[in-house]
């Protein structure tokens, strides 16, 4: 075998092994969750899953949220993004985070115990207004200023 051919040989294996690495990386740590409409259409077709751990995604309902004085536990309900009038009741025995508030999206791992009850074992809160583009009447683009002042 000459020495680009061994070159070459060497360079397709390397990259197949950093292929496989990359894939299997990312299936591994990908995470998908369901939406209320998906958890209840599941549970229904498949029982045993509510035995099983999911992560369910949705909206706060406004008003919803209520917690305990006797005992460390938080109820809410959740509201399908795409269907608002399908909504699970959320109970969670941890601090909540920071972030939660009525019109917060969050995300929660748990088990669906059955009539629309979802025991979380944690919730995280999405914030979208963090990652939002400052509006164009705050950042002067000519002088690089925030605060639209004049250089």
């Amino acid at each position: 075998m000459t020495r680009d051919k061994r070159f070459f040989a060497g360079l397709v294996g390397v990259a197949a092994v950093v292929t496989w690495l990359v894939w299997t990386g990312i299936t591994d740590t990908m995470v998908y969750y369901l939406t209320p409409v998906e958890l209840i259409e599941r549970v229904e077709a498949s029982p045993a899953l509510a035995d099983q751990g999911v992560k369910v995604s949705g909206d706060v309902v406004p008003g919803s949220y209520r917690t305990s004085s006797d005992e460390l536990l938080h109820t809410f309900e959740v509201a399908d993004p795409d269907d608002p009038q399908v909504r699970i009741t959320v109970h969670f025995r941890h601090p909540i985070p920071d972030t939660f508030n009525d019109e917060a999206e969050v995300v929660m791992e748990g088990r669906y115990l059955g009539d629309g009850v979802f025991e979380a074992t944690e919730v995280l809160t999405k914030c979208g207004s963090r990652y939002e583009a400052l509006p164009e009447e705050m950042y002067d683009v000519d002088d690089g200023d925030y605060g639209g002042g004049s250089g």
